[in-house]
């Protein structure tokens, strides 16, 4: 690739740092790992763990699409967990994950009226919402875990709902590549994703050219609850368990996958595939971690080291890219 060609694609496509970073820790962690980092069960490992949090970044990608943020979403993700596995002991499988997205799609409406309505910024706000929902979990399981019963287990249901495979991977994968083209198609062929991007990038101008501005923020604001919600239950179906304390910190995760995958916080400019990249590295690094022998208490400083680098690597990719 010349220096001609590389300068506008990375001027378009705002995914693209992220991919050449991913692309640079493949190799290292394939050279250093012995062998451990890269064989087939590994990578389906990591491709699990990106399924969840990949689905989440989607949700957050599109809030940070329209200038605002939702870091209530590992409360949300918990609240799903909780709600699923309760519910698939007394009804189907199926009828429990619609419960769970319903509770998610309604923590995202909160967020979204509290948003649009007081004018509180959308960081405060869910930051609020972060601690209220997780003491509700706290406070429902009193400490215990919620777990699937062994007659809720059988079944195609549970199955699809994160609980088992097909051709070696779990099914949160295909549900991830499913909500990936149904979210693509709608900012693709529908006018929400240009609405969405010029609220993010002037709401003012928006709103001056007849775009319903509250409209779309809650919009995204409902989506992100529901992805997030739609993750935890994939995953409980995957334990089988959940407890109060599930998916802490995988707010902070999902926001650096999708900062690490090109979008902007400030607004207006975001890439789905970015963010799905962001997770898959995220992830990738938390297993090279744990394959290496390194102690999972130092992941939190890894993965804030690797963000903040990685972040000035894709602003200086993006800065030379635009020089003349």
């Amino acid at each position: 690739m010349t220096l001609s060609i590389a300068k506008p694609l990375i001027r378009r496509h705002a995914e693209l740092g992220i991919f050449l970073i991913g692309a640079v820790l493949i190799v290292v962690f394939t050279l250093t790992s012995d062998g451990k980092w890269a064989n087939f069960y590994n990578i389906g490992t990591i491709l699990q763990v990106t399924a969840t949090l990949g689905l989440m970044s989607l949700g957050v990608a599109l809030v940070i699409g329209t200038g605002e943020i939702d870091i209530s979403v590992g409360s949300t993700f918990g609240m799903g967990a909780l709600a699923y596995l309760w519910l698939a002991a007394h009804v189907d499988p199926s009828l429990a994950a619609v419960a769970a997205i319903a509770v998610g799609a309604a923590i995202g409406l909160v967020n979204g009226l509290l948003v649009t309505r007081t004018g509180t910024p959308s960081l405060i706000i869910t930051l609020g919402t972060l601690m209220i929902f997780r003491g509700i979990s706290i406070a429902l399981t009193e400490g215990f875990s919620f777990s699937v019963p062994y007659a809720a287990r059988k079944g195609w249901a549970y199955f699809g709902l994160g609980g088992g495979e097909f051709l070696g991977f779990n099914t949160a994968l295909y549900w991830l590549i499913i909500v990936l083209v149904i979210l693509m198609a709608m900012l693709k062929a529908m006018p929400f994703g240009n609405r969405l991007l010029a609220v993010g990038g002037s709401a003012e101008s928006a709103h001056s050219r007849g775009v319903r501005v509250d409209r779309i923020k809650l919009s995204a604001f409902v989506l992100c609850g529901v992805l997030a919600a739609f993750a935890g239950t994939l995953e409980a179906g995957k334990l089988g368990f959940a407890d109060g304390s599930m998916g802490r910190l995988m707010e902070l995760q999902a926001i650096a996958s999708c900062v690490l995958g090109g979008c902007l916080l400030a607004g207006g400019r975001m890439s789905l595939i970015g963010a799905l990249m962001g997770a898959f590295v995220l992830s990738s690094v938390q297993s090279y971690l744990v394959v290496t022998g390194v102690r999972p208490q130092w992941f939190i400083l890894i993965l804030g080291l690797i963000v903040v680098i990685a972040a000035y690597g894709d602003r200086s990719l993006r800065q030379w890219a635009l020089r003349k």
